[in-house]
């Protein structure tokens, strides 16, 4: 089967198109050398000029003008908004993603952004769970997705496993979306009673009072006592405590733990924390 390719035109994203295709567009002077092309396995958008096996279509022909006729693909991806930049730099990950199994539930979506709402974190996901999720449109390429060992919350157009999730559609993020301010993650690291194993889990709804742990099958029970480490990586609120856990959330997907004996500390990491985010 031939390489399918898609381009940028306007503010479009079009496609896809084979290799003869391009020749024909930039033969007519609908692509240029500076054009954006991608195919499966890019990480991101490049220069016509940069992609070496499309070298030949830069090569001077006499062939006929091409018109682009109608095609279903196009109608089913979304329209690209604002002006066309190319690609911005984003935040490497701190570790190999590419180690994770298709069925680990070892990822954590924040919602709101992507749909212009509040802000809800939700996981632990498997990379399977959120293609159907993809699929079904429930989530998008503006939904953030952490899991810890990444620095920061990234987008999911910009995360490295892109095309597993979305099926080998191109990502479609703008250099205005690039530039929003999203906090870092706190990420607890949870001792069970003596238990020498270590979890790590994304915090959400954390107070003084408590808070909200996602992380998938955790061996513990109503009124368990957990004790963890948590900290939003590279930043000054690390405190460490333990709790009782109050609820468990449906599927083993995590808890809810209420802390005993908060200390000031703590107490001051915390709040610093909410009133600075």
């Amino acid at each position: 089967m031939a390489t399918q390719w898609y381009y940028v035109q306007g503010n479009e994203r079009v496609g896809p198109v084979e290799e003869v295709e391009l020749k024909e567009l930039y033969d007519s002077g609908t692509l240029n050398e500076d054009s954006y092309v991608w195919k499966k396995g890019f990480d991101n958008w490049a220069h016509l000029k940069d992609v070496d096996e499309l070298s030949a279509i830069l090569a001077p022909s006499s062939a006929p003008a091409f018109e682009i006729e109608d095609n279903d693909d196009v109608d089913e991806i979304p329209v690209m908004g604002g002006s066309f930049e190319g690609p911005a730099a984003v935040e490497e990950p701190l570790f190999d993603l590419s180690s994770i199994g298709q069925n680990e539930k070892v990822f954590s979506i924040k919602v709101g952004y992507d749909r212009g709402g509040q802000e809800t974190e939700y996981g632990p996901f498997s990379l399977n769970q959120l293609g159907r999720a993809f699929t079904e449109q429930r989530i998008n390429e503006k939904t953030f997705i952490f899991t810890p060992g990444m620095s920061t919350w990234v987008l999911l157009g910009d995360f490295e496993r892109f095309d597993e999730i979305a099926g080998g559609l191109p990502p479609q993020i703008t250099p205005e979306d690039r530039r929003i301010n999203v906090r870092k993650p706190f990420v607890a690291r949870l001792f069970f009673h003596d238990n020498s194993q270590v979890y790590e889990g994304v915090c959400r709804d954390i107070s003084v009072g408590g808070l909200q742990i996602l992380v998938s099958d955790f061996p513990c029970e109503i009124g368990d006592n957990v004790s963890m480490n948590v900290h939003p990586d590279n930043s000054n609120y690390h405190f460490t405590a333990s709790g009782r856990v109050v609820r468990k959330l449906e599927g083993n997907a995590g808890f809810s733990l209420r802390f005993d004996g908060l200390n000031q500390e703590a107490q001051e990491a915390i709040q610093n924390y909410i009133n600075e985010y």
